[in-house]
């Protein structure tokens, strides 16, 4: 049992920036791969940004590559999501996942534990 907590979210002004948190407790010896997903009201899980155990590699949706970097910390079982020039279609709520047996970084059934989200909100 993994439980992920995010933390981060907020209001920001268009062109601003973000750092996302998700911290994992529980069973958190395995090595898991670790990703982040958005979701908008009325709009379908999309895949933002994931990560190796190891951090050796990377995925990135292309809505979000060159903005948004993933990054963790395995000492402090977090990980991490740094939101760089922040578009109003960024607004969501923003998930962290984790998947011990994960083969495709952008399908959301890969991953096996989920956070309660943390909310992102972008004005123009």
């Amino acid at each position: 049992q993994v439980q992920l907590v995010e933390s981060g979210g907020g209001l920001v002004q268009a062109g601003g920036s973000l750092r996302l948190s998700c911290a994992a407790s529980g069973r958190t010896g395995s090595r898991y791969a670790m990703a982040w997903f958005r979701q908008a009201p009325g709009k379908e899980r999309e895949f933002v940004a994931a990560i190796s155990w190891s951090g050796g590699r990377l995925g990135y949706a292309d809505a979000v590559k060159g903005r948004f970097t993933i990054s963790r910390d395995n000492a402090k079982n977090t990980v991490y999501l740094q939101m760089n020039s922040l578009k109003p279609e960024d607004t969501a709520a923003y998930y962290c996942a984790a998947g011990q047996t994960v083969a495709v970084f952008a399908r959301s059934t890969e991953y096996e534990y989920w956070g309660q989200g943390t909310q992102v909100t972008v004005s123009s």
